[in-house]
């Protein structure tokens, strides 16, 4: 009787939804903000050593979902899953090395599909992941009327720009604050971006055609090059580890990630950390973390020059990130994982059209791939099609809309599942070939991750790269962590013969999904 009694609640809010949206006129603006491997460091979500006042005036004006999953931990899959609406078994992409459109299917954008209605797009900074993935031009001219915008200095964020204390010469590290008259054109991509993204906001104030401005963010990713200020901003002390830093007992190897792009920075290397498991010194890892959270005040800072331009009566604004990133739960550092650290995002969403409730918080388990069919029916276009059975449509998504849960729909327990994936290629971590980002002819196991309320279950069985088949019968481990008692994940109960009754369930869902 309670299910039905939601499902009746369910679809009469659907109603009023569409009904509203039927009586408007004018579309809104569209404004997306992209940060990359952003966890939610934030204040406004929970998180008490962040510094995050404009994104916390910005969700305080919204509404927030808490529990949004990204279905891979790592750039251009997760990039191009969400703004196609697909999961990476369909776009084929879990690497750098491959464009959807010729690879697999002339899957539409986010972009196009308001580009398609009416809207003027425009690309600034890192929205889709430069290179093949996105057929060097961002996707343009599909997806953006205009050629995408990347600040000149993108040039130099890899290379030796940090000035060594003790040498005073350049060099590749992680930790980077810096002076911005010593940088190159004396400044910083981002800080570009925002200027790009402020001038298309005033150039665009008045104008008749509705537009899709989408800017993406570099940081808080790696190196944490970043305006010295908000190094100032953080104590470090506040950084002490408190929750356990050692992989979960039982912890299967395939399941490791090495924090390979961590090792490659100059100033790591000469730490000489132990390859695969580390560890890394605690006063290292502090002071990370407070690099870490500093690049997170930098770009909120941005965030706020950008939301100034912003006419908020007239614009649907949306901030998120790509994936997670862990600051050494697990004792992992970066991505590259099934855990809910490399793969919770945050997701921001204001309306104009949607007043704000007290109890703004959406605590139902979602996916980041849910973000294109509830942008469609925030800006009121025709719903884009679930594409169901058949994945290979032009124009649909795996994904479902959120606007129901906004409008107070309830959300249905047993219906909440978030499903990511990530793949090894080997049972042992590796540098050669790269455990964390192996090519595709590489990988022999992809681990097939489910996320409900209660449970993460993840198995990592063989994979065909050639034909993507996976072998169900072939398991090379098996994690499973119960949020109810360990929400950190870091007890391994997938060997209790207490769970085999829910691992078998788990592994059911998963197996219906990826088949």
């Amino acid at each position: 009787m309670k299910r039905i009694r939601a499902c009746i609640i369910f679809h009469l809010v659907i109603a009023g939804v569409v009904e509203s949206t039927a009586q408007i006129v004018k579309r809104h603006n569209v404004l997306l903000l992209v940060l990359d491997d952003f966890r939610p460091a934030i204040r406004e979500f929970g998180d008490e050593k962040a510094i995050t006042p404009n994104i916390d005036s910005l969700a305080k004006n919204g509404y927030i979902f808490t529990n949004v999953f990204a279905q891979q931990s790592i750039c251009a899959p997760s990039r191009n899953s969400f703004l196609t609406g697909r999961r990476p078994d369909t776009t084929k992409l879990y690497d750098f090395y491959s464009y959807w459109r010729e690879a697999v299917g002339n899957f539409t954008t986010i972009p196009q599909y308001f580009k398609e209605n009416g809207y003027r797009t425009q690309s600034i900074g890192k929205i889709f992941h430069p290179g093949v993935s996105s057929n060097y031009s961002d996707d343009f001219p599909l997806s953006w009327n205009e050629v995408p915008y990347h600040p000149p200095t993108e040039e130099f964020m890899n290379k030796p720009t940090c000035i060594d204390k003790s040498s005073g010469n350049l060099r590749k590290n992680l930790l980077c604050p810096v002076v911005l008259k010593l940088q190159p054109d004396e400044t910083l991509p981002d800080i570009q971006s925002t200027q790009e993204a402020k001038r298309f906001l005033t150039e665009h104030r008045n104008t008749s055609t509705p537009f899709f401005l989408a800017v993406g963010y570099h940081k808080p990713h790696i190196p944490f090059k970043l305006p010295l200020k908000y190094l100032d901003l953080h104590d470090v002390r506040k950084f002490k580890t408190y929750d356990l830093d050692y992989p979960p007992n039982g912890l299967p190897f395939v399941a490791w990630s090495s924090y390979l792009d961590i090792r490659s920075r100059d100033d790591m290397k000469a730490l000489n950390i132990s390859f695969p498991f580390g560890p890394i010194r605690e006063s290292v890892k502090m002071k990370i973390r407070q690099h870490y959270y500093a690049a997170v005040s930098y770009v909120d800072d941005l965030i706020g020059e950008v939301l100034k331009d912003v006419d908020l009566d007239n614009t649907i604004v949306l901030l998120t990130s790509d994936h997670g990133w862990s600051l050494g739960e697990h004792a992992e550092w970066s991505k590259f994982s099934n855990y809910d650290v490399a793969l919770n995002v945050p997701l921001i969403v204001h309306s104009p059209d949607i007043q704000t409730k007290p109890d703004n918080k959406i605590d139902g388990i979602v996916e980041l791939l849910d973000l294109f069919p509830t942008m469609v029916d925030l800006a009121g276009l025709p719903p884009i099609e679930s594409c169901g059975m058949n994945v290979n449509l032009e124009t649909c998504v795996e994904g479902k809309s959120l606007l129901p849960y906004i409008a107070g729909a309830p959300m249905d327990d047993s219906m909440e599942e978030a499903f990511s994936q990530y793949p090894r290629p080997g049972v042992y971590p590796s540098v050669y070939p790269n455990s964390d980002k192996p090519k595709l002819y590489q990988i022999k196991i992809m681990g097939y991750s489910i996320r409900n309320r209660r449970f993460r279950y993840t198995a990592w069985v063989r994979f065909d790269p050639v034909t993507f088949a996976k072998d169900w019968t072939k398991i090379y481990g098996e994690e499973l962590y119960d949020h109810s008692i360990d929400p950190q994940e870091n007890v391994n109960l997938s060997n209790r013969p207490q769970l085999l009754q829910v691992k078998a369930f788990l592994m059911s869902r998963l197996q219906t999904k990826f088949n």
